[in-house]
């Protein structure tokens, strides 16, 4: 199990949980470990954050006295990287973003030459030399140094491809984007605007400081009220690294992960073209979503929470959608990744497929209500372990029967346990959650 990398790379707290220390040893590692029989090349995006560029300096640093070679694609999103990644053949590609964190975090994820997230093996060796237990690494010298070079090129060959995958024009639509001042500013509106769409675009003037502040994929509020306002036919809302998108639709109510997951779940059943009859959901997917999938004859898998996981799930078994809740969509034709903007572009291709407003779309899919709350601990396994907490969780599942589920688990990046209700009343949902943190609290788990 690793210990710094989570679900999503390493993060933490700019130069307190994660350090330019950190950082500099990662690029260390990666250029020796890919560069044992030849030239290692690595290619790297960032986000907007302000620390991104200390990191991005950090790990060039790394990578250079290692002696490969570090093409940087600037600002651009964590998608376009394992685009690049793959189709360049670069041998590693790493971004630099804490995804929908504050901007005082920061992050670093790692892919392999495939745009898939790196193997757990390397990683797990990663970390082995983050903590000294691998001597050090020797240094490139003369001829053998890395240099850095400019790639933003590889970051319009991108936008190229993305406006590729569209089959309709979008002329005549009224596309709303956040941006969340976060990567999508740099991508998403050439996009839409060369599609032909007519784009109201907001949160899109990052200033290293406002990434995913009060807007974007975890605040949403202010392109509902945007679409509402302007009338538009849906918006679209990204999170920081862009690889994540919700949806709203012409009335202002918000796509979550879930409905896009039934939307174009059943456009691909009804046109035969879902492989294995298959979509991948994770644990925390609504209840709502598995009874219309089951009224369509639809099947599913569940994995842990985690694009990783979803991805993993899908590649093993050659599903071809899959997701989060959250937003993270993954279209495993056209990307090893979840990627915002094709899921945005997706969601279009259905609207336009079916001349049909996204309300509609939606609309034989019923959610259940759900209450996730966040309760900081001071030790996640000691919760996870404690047989009176465990109680609480069973009971809260059993007198909720079919008509509603509990999930508790551990966050992956954070100090958080996560406890999640669905039942047919948020009374309920609220009712359940209390009786589960009361126990938690009562065992002195939480952290004050």
């Amino acid at each position: 199990m690793p210990k710094y990398f989570g679900t999503d790379g390493f993060r933490g707290e700019a130069n307190n949980g994660l350090n330019v220390d950190h950082a500099y040893k990662i690029g260390r590692f990666v250029g020796n470990y890919f560069g044992k029989e030849h030239r290692c090349s690595v290619v790297i995006g960032k986000d907007t954050r302000r620390s991104s560029y200390m990191f991005e300096y950090a790990l060039v640093a790394g990578l250079t006295a290692s002696g490969a070679d570090a093409s940087l694609l600037h600002v651009t999103t964590t998608p376009c990287v394992s685009y690049v990644t793959r189709t360049d053949e670069f041998d590693c590609g790493i971004m630099i973003s804490a995804s929908h964190n504050p901007y005082y975090d920061n992050g670093i994820k790692l892919f392999n030459s495939k745009g898939e997230k790196l193997e757990e093996s390397v990683i797990l060796e990663i970390e082995k030399y983050l903590d000294g237990e691998i001597p050090e690494l020797p240094l490139a010298r003369g001829e053998e140094i890395g240099r850095a070079l400019d790639y933003a090129a590889g970051r319009n060959r991108y936008i190229g491809y993305l406006i590729s995958l569209a089959v309709h024009s979008f002329k005549g639509k009224r596309i709303g984007l956040d941006c969340a001042n976060g990567s999508a500013s740099a991508v998403a509106k050439n996009v839409f605007e060369a599609l032909g769409a007519k784009t109201y675009v907001i949160n899109d003037h990052p200033n290293g400081f406002n990434i995913n502040t009060n807007c974007g994929s975890t605040h949403i509020d202010g392109l509902r009220q945007l679409v509402i306002d302007e009338q538009l036919d849906a918006g679209f809302a990204f999170d920081g690294d862009a690889d994540r998108c919700l949806a709203v639709d012409e009335k202002g109510s918000i796509v979550d992960g879930d409905k896009i997951l039934y939307i174009y779940g059943s456009y691909m059943k009804e046109r035969g073209k879902l492989e294995k009859n298959t979509v991948t959901t994770t644990v925390m997917s609504n209840l709502g979503l598995y009874k219309a999938f089951d009224e369509l004859g639809i099947s599913y898998a569940k994995t842990a929470v985690g694009d990783k996981y979803v991805y993993e799930c899908m590649s093993e078994n050659g599903y071809i959608l899959g997701g989060e809740n959250s937003g993270h969509i993954i279209f495993s034709k056209y990307a090893n990744t979840g990627d915002g903007i094709i899921t945005a572009l997706k969601i279009m291709q259905v609207m336009c497929d079916r001349k049909a407003a996204l309300s509609e779309l939606g609309a034989p899919m019923k959610v259940y209500p759900q209450i996730l709350k966040n309760v900081r601990v001071c030790d996640k396994n000691a919760v996870l372990s404690d047989a009176d907490v465990n109680a609480a969780v069973k009971a809260a599942a059993e007198q909720l029967g079919s008509d509603g589920r509990v999930l508790v688990r551990p966050s992956g990046t954070e100090p958080l346990l996560r406890i999640m209700v669905e039942a047919g009343t948020r009374e309920q949902c609220e009712k359940y959650i209390a009786d589960i943190e009361k126990v938690v609290r009562e065992k002195g788990h939480i952290a004050e």
